[in-house]
Order: structure tokens, then sequence, then C-alpha cells
């Protein structure tokens, strides 16, 4: 697989920190797997490629899905994670980018993508997955809303205050500029404006998962860009997760409690 030096800070945004990732995320919405059939036509697709399959969440999402799942991952940090966590043998995973899979045309049914394309050039990306797409194939695009809905709206709020923090941080220490990404509120228009596809649809989903303030916090020390400022020398005081953790363990508490996630989903057909 040729490297892809213009995205080697993308790969370095998220090496060093896969356990917390695979351990406190959520996986995808079990009504996904739903949608993507009725668009498909298919219950189980002979072949699913998970693009940006960071630690196999995603991927092994598919595995009683699907006959065959094939992970898609350049990061050799979340790669490695995924194939330690994956004991399904119709799941496997190779070094790949978006635009360069490396995987033969018309091989799947399904692409999809979770919580990764924002990191993915879009055009490049979707002719890619029009390649590997058999006619009538679909490529799903799924996103959740951040932070999940607690029981504890003031941990909820300590959580987004992180966020602006962590936020208003990476601009100021220019650590954006050393990243290629495309906001995510531009992928409906962007796969419609591509005309790769039929059609494209958005459609909102939802799933239901246990929480406590381990696993609020966990969610924050999974995102990129907090661990690349807890690497850049930033405090967890300057972040805010002092105050999060503390907030956390008094609303939150070791118990587990519901944590509802809402998503975005887009759906493209070929």
């Amino acid at each position: 697989m040729p490297a892809s030096p213009e995205f080697s800070g993308n790969v370095a945004r998220f090496t060093g920190f896969a356990d917390l990732y695979d351990c406190y995320r959520a996986e995808p919405p079990t009504t996904l797997a739903v949608t993507v059939a009725q668009f498909s036509g298919v219950l189980r697709p002979d072949l699913v490629v998970d693009l940006g399959s960071g630690t196999g969440l995603s991927t092994r999402y598919w595995a009683e899905r699907a006959e065959r799942v094939v992970g898609i991952e350049p990061t050799p940090d979340m790669r490695l994670r995924a194939e330690a966590a994956t004991t399904a043998a119709n799941v496997s995973y190779r070094e790949g980018f978006s635009h360069a899979t490396g995987l033969p045309a018309q091989c799947a049914r399904v692409v999809c993508c979770q919580q990764a394309l924002h990191w993915m050039e879009p055009l490049a990306t979707f002719t890619e997955v029009k390649r590997l797409l058999q006619p009538g194939g679909v490529f799903a695009v799924c996103d959740y809303n951040w932070p999940p809905i607690t029981t504890a709206p003031e941990a909820t709020a300590a959580f987004e205050m992180c966020i602006l923090r962590g936020r208003r941080l990476e601009r100021e220490l220019g650590l954006e500029s050393r990243l290629r990404f495309w906001d995510k509120s531009g992928h409906l228009s962007r796969m419609q404006a591509s005309g790769l596809f039929l059609n494209v649809t958005e459609v909102a989903l939802h799933h239901h998962d246990p929480g406590n303030a381990a696993r609020l916090v966990g969610l924050l020390f999974s995102q990129g860009y907090i661990q690349t400022l807890l690497k850049h020398g930033c405090s967890e005081s300057d972040l805010g997760i002092d105050v999060l953790r503390a907030t956390a363990e008094r609303t939150l508490g070791e118990t587990q409690r519901p944590f509802n996630w809402t998503a975005r989903a887009w759906i493209g057909v070929v």
C-alpha cells in the first residue's frame, strides 16, 4: 500500500491511545444494519468493507451480520489493537486509506464508515467507494453527536466545557494546521454533489448503552484532540478534566446508568 504523507498528521493524531478508544467508544447503532438492509435489499451481505476501522469496534459490529468483513485502517496502533480484540474468523484488517483500499472492484455490497469520514478526502473516498460497491450497493456513513445524553446534566455541561477549552487550545497552539479534515455538516451535500450516488438519504438513529463516571471521563480521553493536547504539555486542569471528573463522580458515580447516543447517518446507493 503506497504511503499517503499528506495524511501523516491524521495518523499521528490517533496514535498512542488505542486501548482507551476501544474501551470507551460506542459501537454503531443497532438500527444501522437494519437501515442498511432496507436500502441494499440484502439482509446478510457477502462482504462489508469498513473504512477507517480504528480499533475494530465498527468492524466487529458486522461480524454476525455479514459473511465477511474487512476493516481498512492506516494507523498501525489502532489496527494492532483491532486485530488483538477480534476473535471472529470472518473479520480481518488491512492497512490502507479510504481512497486507496487495495481491494478488488465491485467486491462489496456494503461499505461503511463510522465516525471517520471527516478525516477522509471526500471525492477520492467517494470514487473508491463507487469502485468497491456492486450495483445497488450501499455506502453507509454514521456519526454520533457528542457527548451522549446521560442522567447528569451537570456532568454533560462539564464535558462540553472540556470540548470548548480543548478546541480553543488546539487553535491557539496551531495544532489544526497539521491535519486534513472536512466539517461533518457537509457530508450530505458533498455526497450529493459528487454525482457518484443514485440517491443520498440522511436518517437519524439512536443507540443506548450503559455508562458511569469513569466511562464519561474515558470518552473524553478517547478524543484525538484531547490526547494531542496532553502530548503537547497541556494539563488536565487546562482542559477542565479535573472539573469533569469531580462532577461526574458526584453525579454519576460508579453505578451503570443509561447513556443515550443520537447519530446521523448518510446512506448513498450506487
